[in-house]
């Protein structure tokens, strides 16, 4: 990938800040063209990295980084800022295995200030800085860059609250695009939105500047009487209440206007909130007309733009459950589905249109998504929770103590369990079935292809107490669901192969490679179906009748399934040795699916090497 010549002149901010004011535009115009270039060639998020360019660069000519700290929310918009931190030619590797990662991350870089993956969590970690340096003594800035949807989170409000009574030397800045990755929900986006949107109020306002533009003192009188109608109606208000100082909304796009009025903040001390108003995709065409497709994107030709997939593609499992909810609503008036901002990503769509006063999407709030499930399901709904495993955790004491304390009966739908490639550290669902499975009351399963992806989801809807189903990123075996909504005998899993002396307990997506490695050594290959009631009359009878039983899961090895099939043998005095093998106590890097898996071990011949480690030491 090659840089134009003003960007290749850039090797870290400092150059940026030797430039002229006025190459400045042409350094944004050559780097938004690199992240094209670079993105379609690798794949990774766009539109939301063409959105940043100007306050990318504004940011970093302006402050003294990384001196002064950049802490990026979510990071999915930080592309601009890498490759102005000397990472450039690192681009053409971006998410894969041992390259660049699509996210700050603190060991790649000094400028990377916060390690970051979810949202709504700049502020707290800026205003710790921002503390930390007052506490030591050192004059360095700590600036916040948040988006609108993550401003949703209440994380992001309880740092504002802690940060106006601390009086701390800090700037937010609001990147408002109002998007999301879906469309951004709630109260405070309309408060956001209100003025600049509200055509009312622009028309009379450019009516009453033409009319008065010839009685100059009339026309100073009119612009105090709306800044103090503004104050009384614009976002200003909100955070100002926290103790922020709020100055804009400016254009996020014109250099001539950030530069200059970061250069007047950073002058000022004390708690300042700063509205920027961008555009997602901006200076892609594409991209500007539908930026939720083109959020995240594989690799494509930049000319062309992103095609619609062709042939017969197998369903994903993202796919089975949209369209599983969707049939089970038809079926069940009580059904509702709720989504913490992640409508596409989970495959809410059609549901959304299909059933429109049944689906609620809540916002960047995970939290509340859990506690809200817990309050339709009390009044007699069925709600099911659509959530990616990685955020499942942000929600973690609601689960245990909203939902599983009171049995209450709402289905997670878990996406994402596993490994997901290139996203990495921040997205794996390594933990779920770790933390999940020691809850009372839970049933937690995991499908080994999609036609049981869609049955489990059944028997998880079929149940009166809080569910669990599991299911990874992608695609499975290709096994085609059918159209019913038949569940299955809960706890109970079932043999796929039979085999000697050695017994390969498979769960969820990992069940096809234990299938091609038992075929090789010749193991008994179950697929176990449930993590939490485990078969353990199934389990027992393994252990009668073989010499050793192997765990084989998509999740972190302490804690897991297989540490339960431990403790169902040692409860019943059985000593014959179990094998777990499952992810590393350790946080696994980006890099593609299939590979990671390999290196880990958890592949086919992973699995054949490990029992053959075992068996003949």
């Amino acid at each position: 990938m090659t840089a134009s010549r003003l960007l290749e002149s850039i090797n870290s901010p400092a150059d940026l800040r030797r430039l002229d004011r006025k190459q400045l535009p042409q350094l944004a115009t050559e780097l938004r063209a690199f992240l094209i270039d670079s993105v379609s060639k690798t794949g990774g998020h766009l539109s939301s990295n063409l959105g940043t360019v100007e306050l990318t660069i504004a940011l970093h000519a302006v402050f003294n980084t990384p001196d002064d700290r950049l802490v990026w929310d979510v990071g999915h918009q930080c592309y601009a800022h890498k490759v102005l931190t000397g990472r450039r030619e690192g681009m053409d590797r971006l998410r894969m295995h041992g390259g660049v990662s699509g996210f700050p991350k603190r060991s790649e870089s000094p400028y990377d200030t916060f390690g970051v993956g979810h949202s709504s969590t700049s502020i707290s970690a800026a205003l710790g800085m921002a503390l930390a340096a007052k506490h030591k003594g050192e004059d360095r800035k700590a600036i916040a860059i948040i988006g609108d949807g993550a401003m949703s989170a209440g994380m992001a409000f309880e740092a504002m609250n802690n940060a106006g009574v601390a009086d701390a030397d800090m700037l937010v800045i609001l990147n408002d695009n109002e998007m999301s990755i879906s469309p951004p929900v709630g109260a405070l986006n309309n408060i956001l939105t209100r003025l600049t949107s509200s055509k009312t109020f622009n028309v009379a306002r450019e009516a009453g500047r033409h009319m008065l533009g010839f009685a100059p003192p009339l026309l100073e009188l009119a612009r105090r009487a709306e800044e103090h109608v503004k104050g009384m109606i614009a976002p200003g208000t909100l955070f100002e209440e926290f103790g922020f100082h709020y100055y804009g909304p400016i254009d996020g796009h014109d250099l001539d206007a950030l530069i200059p009025t970061l250069e007047n903040l950073k002058k000022l001390k004390g708690p300042k909130f700063l509205h920027v108003i961008t555009k997602k995709g901006q200076g892609y065409k594409l991209a500007e007309n539908d930026p939720i497709l083109y959020h995240g994107v594989g690799k494509f030709a930049a000319c062309d733009g992103i095609q619609s997939a062709k042939g017969t593609a197998k369903l994903t499992y993202t796919q089975v459950f949209g369209d599983w909810l969707c049939d089970m609503a038809k079926a069940d008036s009580r059904l509702v589905g709720i989504t913490p901002a992640m409508r596409e990503g989970s495959g809410m769509v059609r549901f959304s249109a299909e059933h429109a006063d049944r689906y609620f999407d809540v916002g960047i709030a995970e939290q509340h998504a859990v506690t809200f499930a817990a309050g339709l399901a009390c009044e007699g709904l069925k709600p099911v929770v659509a959530i990616y495993s990685t955020f499942l955790q942000r929600g973690y004491d609601q689960l245990v103590h909203d939902v599983a304390l009171q049995n209450l009966p709402v289905i997670f739908a878990v996406d994402r369990g596993g490994l997901v490639g290139a996203d990495g550290p921040t997205h794996h669902g390594t933990f779920d079935l770790s933390f999940v499975t020691c809850i009372p009351n839970m049933v937690v399963m995991a499908p080994a292809d999609e036609a049981e992806c869609r049955q489990m989801l059944s028997t998880a809807y079929a149940l009166d107490c809080p569910s669990m189903v599991r299911y990874p990123r992608g695609s499975g075996t290709g096994k085609v669901p059918t159209a019913d909504l038949e569940t299955l005998p809960v706890g109970k899993g079932e043999i796929r192969r039979r085999g000697k002396d050695v017994a390969l307990l498979a769960f969820g997506s990992l069940v096809p490679a234990a299938l091609a490695a038992g075929e090789e050594i010749d193991a008994t290959v179950v697929n176990m179906r449930f993590i939490k009631p485990l078969d353990i009359e199934l389990i027992v009878e393994l252990a009668g009748n073989h010499s050793l039983l192997v765990s084989v899961e998509e999740n972190a090895v302490i804690g897991g399934a297989g540490s339960e099939i431990e403790r169902v043998l040692a409860e019943r005095g059985l000593s014959v040795p179990v094998l777990r093998l499952g992810l590393p106590d350790r946080f696994i890097d980006h890099g593609e699916q299939g590979q990671l898996l390999a290196e880990l071990g958890l592949d086919k011949d992973g699995i054949v090497r490990s029992v053959r480690r075992r068996t003949n030491p």
